[in-house]
């Protein structure tokens, strides 16, 4: 894991933040069902890319389309790619890009992103709005852990063997940004989903 502190100053973070708000008008934020149970997460999710990750009582998959809409996911902004392409260092580009809003109750318990067919290719982390606590496992669920706080601005790389470690947000620390005039945050998760 490489973690980014504040690579994106206050005026960045603003216009990625504009530009998250516009993906939002086409593809509006939905919440999510647990696999199995069909409980709601307690975040609430969009995408933008060629391809959205989707959490459904039937399981996890990749679609073109938003679950509610049924329209096609918006592009992925340029300057989100550019934030790829500089922070990962690879000659491809992610074909999503997973926007979750923590609220100042979500959390998201431990997990692996493991429904990818890339699974050498990294991962991207884009926290805008309120301090999260990550929290970094390994390659087992009963891995040790550590928790880390991770600000408005922040950027956070996992590759090599981190790629496949647990990892979840244990809470979120309202009133640590001013970012988000409701609050709460924004956090943008960058995959390859198919093979380079």
């Amino acid at each position: 894991m490489r973690l980014l502190p504040n690579h994106l100053d206050p005026d960045r973070q603003r216009l990625l933040m504009a530009e998250v708000r516009r993906i939002l008008d086409r593809a509006p934020l939905y919440s999510p069902a647990m696999p199995r149970s069909g409980n709601p997460l307690s975040v609430r999710m969009s995408n933008c890319g060629p391809l959205g990750w989707l959490s459904e009582r039937s399981g996890y998959r990749y679609s073109p389309t938003h679950p509610v809409t049924g329209e096609p996911w918006p592009a992925i902004p340029d300057m989100v790619l550019d934030l790829w392409r500089a922070a990962t260092g690879v000659g491809y580009l992610p074909e999503a890009c997973l926007i979750n809003y923590y609220g100042p109750d979500a959390r998201l318990g431990q997990h692996r992103d493991q429904d990818e067919d890339a699974p050498e290719a990294p991962i991207l982390s884009i926290s805008l709005g309120d301090t999260a606590l990550f929290r970094l496992g390994g390659p087992e669920r009963k891995s040790p852990s550590r928790s880390v706080r991770l600000s408005s601005g922040d950027v956070v790389v996992l590759e090599g063997p981190s790629r496949h470690w647990y990892h979840g947000v244990d809470r979120i620390l309202p009133g640590t940004s001013r970012l988000l005039p409701e609050g709460g945050r924004f956090n943008l998760t960058l995959r390859r989903v198919t093979k380079p």
